[in-house]
């Protein structure tokens, strides 16, 4: 284990391929371009999988043939784009033929931003598909947390809701009334999370003159599994001094700041 890691890394390989027990469909232009309940999760890095979709169950009234062959690490795809009324995403689609890997052949692999929305069963999902190998848990806790930025008080709460997620450093989302206002300021940043659902937005800190963007965010409706964290704010561990039980934690590394 990393010296400075203290969370658990994904379990999945690059390669795994596994069925994914659930319905998944994909919309664009108000069209469901597939609807399937045979699904499979491919890993293509070990952080989350991509869904292949059974070529049988998608419309192909709605692919467009590019006519382009291409060598991927996971066999030959040939390339499609997707036309729905007047809605085109040109080049986000690959279907693989009969040298893909094994249980791959004659499944399509879908840009994730090639579709309006992806669902699973009737809720829809956001950025990627849902890791079957995460676990997300939010625990309401009674140790101090204290966060600073160039030694400039941030934060500080005593009633935090720690959300504990696979792959990730703890994330501690505070009260807004634990804020120091001064230094913070509302941004219009909104991004999305398969596990949590999309932001309410974001906020920027300035300290000693100079802004810094994004460094702590909120979601006033949260996925139902997250309930806990309504309303409350987190900021990134990676960019900011973070004290817990008095005691100075390290920046961690992760995908989203190294």
């Amino acid at each position: 284990m990393d010296d400075d890691r203290d969370y658990p890394q994904m379990a999945a390989e690059v390669d795994l391929i596994e069925p994914a027990p659930r319905r998944v469909r994909g919309m664009l232009g108000g069209a469901w371009v597939f609807d399937t309940t045979r699904a499979l999760y491919v890993w293509e890095w070990p952080n989350y999988p991509q869904y292949y979709i059974p070529l049988e169950d998608v419309d192909g009234r709605y692919l467009v043939d590019e006519h382009h062959e291409q060598r991927l690490r996971r066999g030959t795809a040939r390339r499609h784009g997707l036309r729905v009324g007047t809605v085109e995403r040109p080049a986000s689609v690959r279907v693989f033929g009969d040298d893909a890997l094994p249980g791959l052949a004659g499944h399509v692999r879908f840009d994730w931003a090639g579709l309006d929305a992806w669902y699973e069963e009737d809720e829809q999902v956001f950025v990627h598909p849902r890791n079957p190998y995460v676990r997300v848990d939010c625990l309401r806790s009674s140790r101090p947390v204290r966060v600073e930025l160039d030694g400039v008080l941030l934060a500080e709460s005593s009633s935090p809701v720690m959300l504990y997620e696979t792959g990730l450093p703890t994330r501690y989302y505070l009260d807004r009334t634990a804020l120091v206002t001064e230094h913070l300021t509302p941004s219009p940043t909104q991004t999305a999370c398969p596990y949590k659902g999309v932001t309410s937005g974001y906020w920027n800190v300035e300290v000693g003159g100079r802004l810094q963007a994004d460094l702590a965010w909120t979601y006033d409706f949260p996925a139902a599994q997250v309930l806990p964290i309504a309303g409350l704010v987190a900021f990134y561990n990676e960019k900011v001094d973070i004290w817990l039980d008095g005691v100075a934690q390290p920046r961690p590394r992760t995908h989203f700041f190294r």
